[in-house]
Formats: structure tokens, C-alpha cells, sequence
């Protein structure tokens, strides 16, 4: 219980907020980072992982039966659900994957903008151990694992400085991941021959409306995402004499 108390008083408190120099260079390492296929595909389990949280966040909002989550040796996932093959719900659950992580990284900006640093790192441990519980397969539970051991390190031994700056980097991979993970999928949807079983492909047969539309909205989505996100780490300006 003491524990506990610690973790809670911890996650809770008020970090200071850091240099502008940390903030922003954060978010270039993370941009620089994206850009590196090998890094990508590393970093890239976090954003797949939130990803398929959103999938089934959503699908359980709509009244449908989750059926588990998994994430696959390639960085792509699947989220079944049971519920009614066509209507609102289904599409909505589809819908909720590529935004979701652009949504979860604007809350933590919000956080980090009011000084929660080491609460924003627990936010993200929370939504582990909610995927974790709905894992279906052992690659996707080591993915999910090592995602939470690294931050449950992070929380638990690193000092202050240290904690709020892997926050900042893990809020910048999810605001900037996001929109990477839509041009990812423009690319392979460009190759792939055949049935498009993206979430664009699923959404166009489902609603007649074309994958290219889904795509572009899942970017305006993301890309809005991220701007408002970078836009809470913009200082208040100084109050006039």
C-alpha cells in the first residue's frame, strides 16, 4: 500500500515544465527517428499497439463483443470484434484505428502542458495493461510487454529529468507516428494487389465511399492531431507592462 501511495503521489505531482530546447528538440529527434525505416519499424509497436486500442475502444462503445487484439512480427495488428457485419458501429470501429494515436498523443501533450509528466507515462502504462488483458497471441504479448517494461523502468528508477523527457518523446512518437503510419499505408495500398483488407479497403466496401477518401481522412485526422498537440507546448505569451 505504501507503494501504491508513492506511485499515486508521484504520477500526480507537478513536474516543472522543461526548456523550450528540450520540448521542441524532443519532437526533432522523434521526426529524425521516423525517418529511418529500421527505427521506425522499432518504434512503430507503440504506435500499432494504441493503434488496435482504439479499434477495440470504440467496437466496445458500440455494444460489440471484443474478441482480442494482436500485433503481428511486421508492426501490423488486428482487432476482432463480433457485432452486426454492416451499419454505424462497425464502421466506427474501423474508423478509430489510424486517429487513435494522434488522439491519445493530444491528450498527453494536454498533460504535459500543465506539468504531468510522470502521470502522462502512467496514462500510457494504464492503456497497456488494458491492451495486455486482451491479447491474443505471444508476439503481441511480447510487444505489449516490452512497450510496458520500458516505461515501468522509466517510472519506477529514472530520475525526474529523465522521466519528463521520455515523456515528451513518447507524446511526440504518437503525434508524429501517427501521420507516418498513414503514408505508410498510402505506399502499401499503392503495391497491394487484390482485395484491400486495410482499414480503407474495409470502410470503401462497407460504405461505397472510396479507400482514397478514407485515407485522406485519416490524415487530415492525425495531422490535425499532431498540430494541435505541438500547439500546448507553446509557452503563453508574456503578459504586456
Amino acid at each position: 500500500m505504501d507503494w501504491l501511495s508513492r506511485m499515486w503521489d508521484t504520477a500526480t505531482s507537478v513536474q516543472p515544465v522543461p526548456e523550450p530546447a528540450l520540448v521542441w528538440g524532443s519532437g526533432v529527434l522523434v521526426l529524425g527517428a521516423l525517418a529511418v525505416p529500421t527505427i521506425w519499424r522499432v518504434v512503430r509497436h507503440l504506435v500499432t499497439i494504441v493503434h488496435e486500442a482504439g479499434h477495440a475502444t470504440v467496437a466496445v462503445v458500440a455494444g460489440r463483443r471484443l474478441g482480442g487484439i494482436k500485433v503481428h512480427t511486421d508492426t501490423s495488428g488486428l482487432t476482432t470484434s463480433w457485432g452486426p457485419a454492416r451499419g454505424p458501429g462497425v464502421v466506427f470501429t474501423l474508423l478509430a484505428g489510424y486517429p487513435a494515436p494522434g488522439v491519445v498523443g493530444l491528450g498527453a501533450a494536454w498533460l504535459l502542458s500543465r506539468g504531468y509528466a510522470v502521470g502522462t507515462l502512467w496514462a500510457v502504462l494504464v492503456l497497456l495493461a488494458l491492451v495486455l488483458a486482451q491479447i491474443r497471441n505471444l508476439y503481441g504479448l511480447w510487444a505489449v510487454l516490452a512497450s510496458a517494461g520500458v516505461l515501468v523502468a522509466v517510472t519506477g528508477w529514472a530520475p525526474t529529468n529523465l522521466q519528463v523527457g521520455v515523456a515528451y518523446l513518447v507524446t511526440w512518437l504518437l503525434l508524429l507516428g501517427a501521420p507516418r503510419a498513414v503514408l505508410e499505408l498510402t505506399v502499401t495500398r499503392n503495391r497491394r494487389r487484390g482485395k484491400d483488407q486495410s482499414d480503407a479497403g474495409q470502410l470503401a466496401r462497407l460504405t461505397g465511399v472510396p479507400a482514397g477518401l478514407w485515407v485522406f481522412l485519416f490524415a487530415v485526422l492525425t495531422l490535425a492531431a499532431g498540430v494541435f498537440g505541438a500547439w500546448f507546448f507553446v509557452p503563453p505569451a508574456a503578459p504586456s507592462p
